[in-house]
């Protein structure tokens, strides 16, 4: 038990990264515990979301060593893959809600897809992140009546509806304002503290990662190396993204 406990959550040795055939991150070596919080940065094109891509099974691994949670992913097959993302909670830029229904039947309809059933289950899973998100008093609401940091703390529960061990945030405050993206990084990280699943964050904002520190992965010229925590606090990260 000891042993799976130390074991990394993602960990990836000596893995190319292709997207479409093209290599995009050459030789990239990254082990991740449970708990921790993780910056990707880079400038754009240099291989970041491929890498989250790459995670959640929609880039075939073919080189090195790439394993996420119990998923070897060079070894992983096409019927496998849904398994693998009920393990992940995924939030994007463009929230990606389903404009047609509320707060409360978008996270539904999650729930009922990932296969569960009983009504009273469904209603208090939902119940309890919306409240953790802060959003519990909004259920009935559209998503076109809520403003853009509602939009992502509705996406933000659905990430957690089914208790992932790895959230994945993909320029999670990228169409927000500066206070608003605060507010939801606040949001990530008490998260991430108070419920313990790794937190994989790709951004752009400097200020961000400025503000709230945390291990800094930098992609460039085909590498994504980790930044030493020495450096990154003398090093001007701001020309790489």
């Amino acid at each position: 038990m000891e042993e799976n406990k130390d074991r990394p959550i993602i960990f990836f040795e000596h893995t190319d990264i292709r997207n479409n055939g093209t290599l995009v991150i050459s030789d990239l070596n990254m082990s991740i515990h449970s708990g921790e919080f993780v910056y990707i940065i880079g400038k754009v094109g240099s291989g970041k979301t491929s890498i989250i891509r790459t995670i959640v099974g929609e880039l075939p691994v073919t080189n090195g060593t790439a394993i996420v949670g119990e998923f070897n992913l060079r070894k992983l097959k096409d019927r496998q893959i849904p398994y693998l993302r009920r393990q992940l909670g995924v939030v994007f830029q463009d929230f990606q809600l389903l404009m047609d229904r509320s707060v409360y039947e978008n996270l539904r309809f999650v729930l009922r897809a990932t296969g569960w059933k009983d009504s009273v289950s469904i209603d208090r899973r939902i119940r309890s992140v919306l409240s953790a998100v802060g959003m519990e008093h909004k259920a009935g609401n559209m998503p076109h009546q809520l403003s853009g940091g509602e939009q992502q703390r509705t996406a933000i529960a659905r990430a957690l509806l089914n208790s992932p061990g790895i959230i994945l945030a993909d320029e999670p405050t990228g169409n927000l304002d500066g206070e608003t993206a605060r507010e939801i990084m606040d949001l990530l990280v008490r998260i991430n503290r108070e419920n313990g699943p790794v937190v994989i964050m790709v951004t752009h904002n400097h200020s961000l990662f400025e503000q709230y520190p945390a291990r800094t992965f930098l992609c460039e010229n085909l590498t994504c190396t980790e930044v030493p925590e020495e450096s990154s606090m003398e090093l001007d990260l701001s020309e790489f993204i």
